[in-house]
């Protein structure tokens, strides 16, 4: 069976198809990556396919992932690429979608009641099933939860400290997302340390181009994170805020006559490293003009505070950890990617025994896992590319099992 995967990020769209050999057995068969989705830069939008042997680089312009989507499918429909299933990554599922699920008219409609869930996600994903649909209507569909790996975060985290009715009447708490990603890194990790999965802490930093989000992981399960009941929590993102003082927004609110959808706009859409630069959402462009004679000044202060707060996350997650940390894990395109953005995370975390090697560092590849710790260090310090797509394909090979 050939399983098409769509995986959206808040600025990308990642797509691969595999071969499905067996139970938890893939082959690659095609990949390819829309670039820059929507993002305002100083460079421009691309896609890329990687297929019998080339690769080929179209720049072109992609203002949306309905759009990217729809470059994808002209790619392997042109080339006629064989398709027998589609899987989604869903972000938010809320009280809807606890696990896996087969995309059909029931299903369809409780997906668009989550889209206000997680409001830069969810619509990226509904609008990719939409155009999925439209071009493989005839085969399978269905969606991967990515909330739903973070199930076993304790009260004590997962907790809000607001008045118990109004958690009980509108589900508020810590739902955790990047999911698919973690449940990866959480499977291949006791290899590569040569550790029970239920044995082993770490913390793990998930650093998207678009979004980025920490996780704290005790014997080998989830026990905080620092997205919350939406994916707009916790670690300065692209576009996204990350976690500010609430009296903030009311003051907006009630001073300003900001609406409601004017300050979810601004949260998600031109807040973060975008509002703070204020010219670009993409990392790699604000460590470029730290020189700037324009824009230094406001491209450094957008990378020390994104450095600062993913640094206080993983303070505190040492702490929860009770100080036994068998490795810190830095992984999707930024994590792997930017050995500066890992080398500054690490620099003064001495006291945690984390003690980063500059030379392993930046000899490490994107692509492949590499140990990046100095031999003085006394956590693993670990750079690994996840593979979201090959975990939704694999679920879809259950799931359509299942089915039958």
């Amino acid at each position: 069976m050939y399983i098409l995967v769509f995986n959206g990020g808040s600025s990308s769209l990642s797509y691969k198809i595999f071969d499905l050999q067996g139970p938890g057995k893939a082959a690659l068969v095609f990949k390819g990556k829309a670039y820059r989705v929507g993002v305002q830069g100083t460079e421009r939008s691309y896609i890329e396919n990687a297929w019998n042997g080339k690769v080929e680089k179209e720049i072109v312009d992609i203002p949306d992932h309905r759009t990217a989507a729809a470059l994808a499918a002209r790619y392997i429909v042109g080339h006629k690429i064989p398709v027998d299933a589609v899987g989604h990554r869903f972000v938010h599922g809320g009280e809807y979608f606890k696990r896996s699920a087969i995309l059909d008219r029931d299903s369809l409609a409780k997906v668009k009641e989550c889209l206000p869930l997680a409001p830069l996600h969810n619509p990226i994903s509904f609008n990719v099933i939409n155009e999925a649909m439209r071009v493989f209507g005839d085969i399978p569909h269905y969606l991967v939860i990515d909330s739903a790996f973070h199930s076993t975060i304790p009260p004590r985290a997962y907790h809000f400290p607001l008045p118990q009715g109004i958690v009980d009447r509108f589900k508020f708490r810590r739902f955790g997302f990047h999911g698919i990603s973690y449940a990866y890194i959480c499977g291949r990790m006791p290899e590569l340390l040569d550790l029970p999965a239920e044995k082993l802490n770490m913390i793990v930093c998930h650093l998207g181009t678009g979004g980025a989000s920490v996780m704290a992981v005790e014997n080998g399960a989830s026990v905080d994170t620092s997205m919350g009941s939406s994916p707009n929590s916790g670690l300065i993102m692209s576009t996204r805020s990350g976690d500010i003082d609430p009296a903030v927004l009311l003051y907006l609110a009630q001073k300003r006559g900001s609406t409601p959808s004017a300050i979810e706009a601004m949260l998600n859409n031109t807040s973060g490293l975008r509002g703070i630069s204020g010219f670009s959402s993409d990392l790699t462009d604000i460590i470029g003009r730290i020189d700037d004679p324009q824009y230094g000044e406001r491209a450094k202060l957008a990378l020390e505070m994104y450095i600062y707060r993913l640094k206080s996350y993983i303070g505190s997650y040492v702490m929860a950890l009770k100080g036994r940390v068998d490795a810190l894990v830095f992984t999707d395109d930024i994590g792997v990617g930017n050995p500066l953005i890992r080398e500054k995370v690490c620099a003064s975390l001495g006291w945690a025994g984390i003690v980063i090697d500059k030379e392993k560092n930046n000899r490490a590849a994107s692509n492949a896992a590499a140990f990046v710790q100095s031999s003085s260090s006394k956590v693993a310090i670990v750079s690994v590319p996840t593979e979201e797509e090959l975990m939704i394909c694999l679920e879809g090979g259950r799931i359509l099992g299942e089915k039958k």
